[in-house]
């Protein structure tokens, strides 16, 4: 069954205006199913998951490509085969007015994106397709969204979501951390990770973890580039207007599907874990995760922030839209009050013109409504399209 996916439109607009599109995101998101069905109809379609394929690009490529013509071709893993990235740019640099030929995908973002801005830089639109976006999966209630989390193996298959989960885990373990980084010792990393979700929309602080496991700050700070670079985590930086303190000062860390930190953190039950100590964590990441994804869908950098004050006020999140900042609070309530809006109005005077002039609070409100300050409450499972939809005016 196929699921509609947002990020559709980027790609025909990409197809239209460039000979080649790179589409990355983590495993399983969906990315080789989307291209077949988006484009799939008149192109070829090569896996360089297949090793006979594999070793003909990199013993042949100029074979190998001749083989398809001028056709549309869709090369799925391509960071198995770097040696074709050149073979690619000069078939390119032959036909420069073609586009929308080459349709490739890659799962990691360290040597694929090396590989790309050295050989294809100036010829290829790159795009990211996260799993499942609200919009494009929704769930009637928030503990159902939380727990399944949005991996369409999961989504569309709920009863298997426990083993799939696991699996995954162990998958991504064994294959991705070996091929980004040399980890020698892939128990510790196993251990890194569980505790990387108990910190889970937490300040990331790599001298802690590192006291805890036995090892270096320095490897720390890789195994969490580890979990960026392979679409399983996002950091959010803190707002400063001076740049370097965005740089230095320690950024918020989130996983980007909650069904794998409810995994990593045994979380019994759906309704255990709204319930407890994790839940207002699962469900502020869960916020976070579905500006990120509006952003991938849209084809752009997500440009994300929180704010902390002297005395401890915080804001959990600044989106940068049109020019300006829009605030967001994030609330497990049904029902927020004026204490919820201290840290917005109190950061919305400190940024002045630089922010948009109302506030938001992502809660459980049964519908938007105004709160003092002019100010809005907005109910979590209106969110997403929201942040579409200010996407398409910003």
């Amino acid at each position: 069954m196929y699921q509609q996916r947002t990020l559709a439109l980027t790609l025909q607009q990409a197809l239209s205006s460039f000979p080649a599109v790179l589409l990355t995101g983590p495993r399983q998101s969906g990315k080789t199913t989307f291209l077949l069905h988006e484009a799939g109809a008149h192109a070829d379609y090569v896996s360089f998951d297949d090793p006979l394929e594999r070793d003909y690009a990199v013993q042949d490529p100029n074979g190998f490509l001749a083989r398809f013509g001028q056709q549309t071709l869709i090369l799925d893993e391509i960071q198995y085969v770097p040696q074709l990235m050149q073979h690619l740019k000069m078939r390119i640099d032959r036909q420069p007015e073609r586009n929308g030929q080459w349709l490739l995908t890659g799962s990691q973002q360290f040597a694929l994106m090396r590989d790309v801005s050295e050989s294809l830089a100036g010829r290829v639109a790159i795009l990211e397709l996260p799993p499942f976006s609200h919009t494009e999966y929704p769930r009637n209630t928030l503990d159902e969204t939380l727990w399944s989390g949005s991996y369409p193996g999961v989504a569309l298959y709920p009863q298997r979501r426990d083993l799939w989960l696991r699996s995954y885990v162990s998958t991504y373990i064994e294959r991705d951390v070996r091929q980004i980084r040399n980890v020698p010792d892939l128990r510790v990393f196993n251990q890194f990770l569980t505790l990387a979700a108990a910190r889970h929309a937490q300040e990331f602080h790599a001298a802690e973890l590192a006291r805890e496991l036995g090892i270096s700050q320095p490897t720390v700070k890789s195994w969490g580039s580890i979990l960026k670079a392979s679409y399983i985590a996002h950091f959010l930086p803190p707002w400063h207007r001076n740049y370097g303190k965005r740089v230095v000062k320690a950024s918020k860390f989130y996983f980007l599907d909650a069904a794998l930190v409810s995994l990593l953190t045994r979380q019994p039950d759906a309704s255990a874990a709204l319930a407890g100590p994790m839940a207002g964590a699962l469900f502020e990441g869960w916020v976070v995760t579905e500006v990120v994804k509006a952003f991938m869908a849209a084809g752009r950098k997500p440009e994300l922030y929180f704010w902390r004050s002297h005395d401890g006020l915080e804001v959990d999140l600044l989106i940068a839209i049109g020019g300006k900042l829009q605030a967001v609070e994030i609330k497990l309530t049904a029902s927020p009050n004026a204490g919820h809006l201290a840290p917005l109005t109190r950061l919305l005077g400190t940024l002045g013109s630089e922010a948009w002039e109302q506030g938001l609070i992502v809660c459980r409100s049964d519908a938007p409504r105004a709160l003092p300050g002019g100010h809005q409450a907005l109910p979590w499972h209106q969110f997403a399209a929201w942040m579409q939809e200010r996407l398409r005016g910003g």
